[in-house]
This record gives structure tokens, sequence and C-alpha cells, in this order.
């Protein structure tokens, strides 16, 4: 499996704070059947430049990658990119998508969304090679209307929905209903640390049936294929 949404870099943001705690997220996903790993961290254009991101980033993943033991998760490095106005038109895009993709997580504001801000969407997915992937879909839904998610579909636009949405009661009829009426393309963990938010990405995929768990996996291996090896 591979888990598409992770605050598992020591020190990068609100998720892990350390070596230690990374290598026990990282096992935590190993024991699911998770083998392959893309660290997110969040990018804020009004706190980092994107050089400064990417440089933070770089070393947070050296420190992990020199920690790895033998059976861990591969790890393939990305972001979660908060929305903000111009950023359809910004020179570090193509840096920020998850490595050997054009996929771009995206974390859009919690609100409704101003026509303004779909526009913004647009032209960022419009960019040649690059496709948005918006970050927690489930998060969403309350602000937005049936128009505007016709539009995002019939633009291209790939959604990734938190795992911990299906193993919660109340969340999960809805998320299977996004699932099977193909509004869900990939699923992350949005893991942080190993206390309030844990990988869980396994046990989602054991809760779904048999025909739900074939919706993902044709999902990842048609907009993944160069992460093919890990979607075999």
């Amino acid at each position: 499996m591979i888990d598409l949404h992770t605050h598992i870099l020591p020190g990068m943001d609100d998720g892990s704070r350390d070596v230690s705690e990374s290598l026990a997220m990282l096992e935590a996903s190993a024991a699911q059947g998770v083998g392959l790993v893309a660290a997110t961290p969040h990018f804020y254009a009004e706190e980092n430049s994107p050089e400064r991101f990417l440089s933070r980033r770089a070393e947070a993943a050296q420190r992990l990658r020199a920690a790895l033991r033998p059976g861990l998760p591969e790890l393939r490095l990305g972001a979660e990119v908060h929305y903000f106005e111009g950023m359809a038109r910004s020179e570090w895009a193509d840096a920020l998508c998850l490595e050997g993709t054009g996929l771009l997580l995206l974390e859009m504001p919690f609100a409704p969304w101003t026509e303004r801000m779909l526009q913004e969407v647009r032209e960022l997915q419009n960019r040649p090679g690059l496709t948005v992937v918006l970050a927690h879909v489930e998060r969403y839904c309350r602000w937005q209307n049936k128009k505007t998610w016709v539009e995002l579909l019939n633009w291209g636009v790939l959604n990734q929905c938190n795992a911990t949405c299906f193993l919660q009661w109340r969340t999960r009829r809805a998320a299977l209903e996004l699932l099977r009426a193909g509004r869900v393309h990939f699923l992350g963990s949005d893991c942080h640390n190993m206390d309030a938010r844990p990988p869980r990405l396994g046990e989602a995929m054991l809760r779904l049936t048999a025909g739900d768990r074939d919706i993902l996996l044709k999902c990842w291996r048609r907009f993944l294929p160069e992460w093919k090896e890990a979607v075999r």
C-alpha cells in the first residue's frame, strides 16, 4: 500500500518531533502493510520561501534516511501546500509535487470557496504535467455545493481522503459514499505522531470491501505509474 499523506519528517511541522518518532511511525506503517510513504510536510507560503522549505525538507529527509532500517517503507518527498492567491503562477509548484510524479497535494481553506479560489485551482490544474490532489477532501464537504465538486472532477482534480474517516462511525458512511461515487482517488493516513494521530492506513483498508479496495488500487495504478513497483 501507499500512504499518500503523512507528516513523518522530523521537526518539519506539527508532525513528528524527532527521528525516533518518525521511525516509530514508519514501523507502525510497515506492520500494517504499507510499502511506500509520501512525506508531505505543510508548506505555508507566508511562513517559508520555497527555497527555505525545500532546504529544510532535504535536511530532515537526510536525517531520517540515515536512520532507516531494512523492512521499513520506502520514503518519497512531497508537500501539503496550503492555498494562497497567486499559487498557479508560482515557479516552485513543480518542485513541491510528490517526488517522481506531477501530483501536487493541495490544502484548501475550511470555508466556502470563492470563484477566484476555484479559478486559481483550475489554472494550477492546467499547468502542463501537473495534477492537483485535494488533501483530506472530506473536511471541505460541509462548505461546498454539488456544482463545485462536479466542476473540479471535470477539470481532472483528484481527491485524497483520510483513512480515519473509514474507521469512525460518524464519518464512515459518508466516506464510503464518496469513494463509491468516484470522488476519492487516494487514501492517506495524515499521520502526525504515535499518540493522537498515528498511522492507520492499514486498519482502514481492512475495513473496506474487496470492491472498495479495488477502486483505490486502480486509482493508484492509473495516477501513480511512476510508483508502480509499490502497487503491484
